[in-house]
């Protein structure tokens, strides 16, 4: 519930949030450099999983029950974390973090556009529908219209990624119906199904027991399921809680910026200037479709 006007606390949180998640691209990037993606996910749910389980169980709160229930956790689960982990995971094995994480910005964009598709009360307006369109202009941009008509490998991975986003705007309707459960409960039972949906992947795809992983990717992996996944999922509860969803939907401007920080900073990633030019007329087109009174979801 909403507490009055945001202040210094509300932007401290927003700000750092954007922070954590926009890192995630980097230590994606990292882990992916000796464990696959299938395996990497699964270990992250997995860790993540087993935290919120505890923090549930210390707020008094039990996991969910009723097979109707369960079967929107599944849904939510599958393109909320483990389907879009994974094919992120998948694209940062040949693609720079920034890259993925400038692919990202267009998820508020296809919220929109499946919003429209399935809901009764967010509809498309001439706004809106400028706002998407210019976010499909900067995903051409990013990518470039001889690698689309190609579909060489670095593009099939960009569009992986941005097939990670468009899971992600699934979610945001999806999980409207589990919007009156209890939260930490609620946010245990989708890594839970996260994680069983991803153990039978991995064990087939890439026989994690042959695996050699890097000490810099497992503690990438540890960071990712504790910080990125656990301690973020409740951030994003706290700050929702505090000053609701239009509020937070800022997040939306900054996670991007800070993922193409990081990946300069930290692994020397100098992305070229289309990048930059996409990811300026994708966060534009944000802007626009968010408008002042319909932030997106």
């Amino acid at each position: 519930m909403t507490q009055g006007h945001p202040g210094v606390r509300d932007y401290a949180l927003l700000v750092c949030l954007s922070a954590i998640w926009g890192a995630s691209f980097l230590f994606i990037k990292i882990g992916v450099e000796t464990v696959p993606a299938a395996t990497m996910t699964l270990a992250r749910l997995a860790i993540a999983s087993v935290l919120l389980i505890v923090v549930a169980r210390m707020a008094g709160q039990t996991l969910p029950r009723g097979l109707r229930l369960w079967g929107l956790i599944t849904l939510a689960s599958l393109f909320g974390a483990a389907l879009p982990f994974t094919l992120i995971a998948w694209g940062e094995e040949h693609i720079d973090s920034g890259l993925a994480a400038i692919l990202m910005a267009v998820m508020p964009l296809t919220t929109l556009l499946l919003a429209h598709a399935f809901t009764k009360d967010e509809k498309m307006t001439p706004r809106k529908a400028l706002g998407v369109a210019m976010g499909i202009v900067g995903l051409v941009v990013l990518i470039g219209p001889a690698n689309l008509a190609a579909l060489g490998e670095d593009a099939i991975r960009q569009l992986a990624v941005a097939g990670g986003a468009f899971c992600y705007g699934v979610n945001a309707v999806v999980t409207k119906s589990l919007t009156e459960q209890p939260r930490r409960a609620m946010a245990a039972g989708l890594m839970i199904a996260s994680t069983l949906m991803l153990l039978p992947i991995s064990l087939m795809l890439d026989r994690p027991w042959t695996l050699s992983p890097s000490t810099a990717s497992l503690v990438s992996i540890l960071v990712l399921a504790v910080l990125q996944t656990a301690i973020a999922t409740l951030m994003m509860l706290a700050l929702v809680r505090r000053q609701g969803a239009s509020f937070f939907s800022q997040i939306n401007f900054m996670v991007p910026l800070f993922g193409v920080l990081f990946g300069a900073l930290v692994l020397l990633e100098r992305p070229p200037p289309n990048a930059y030019a996409a990811l300026a007329i994708i966060l534009l087109g944000v802007a626009i479709a968010r408008g002042r009174r319909q932030p997106p979801a």
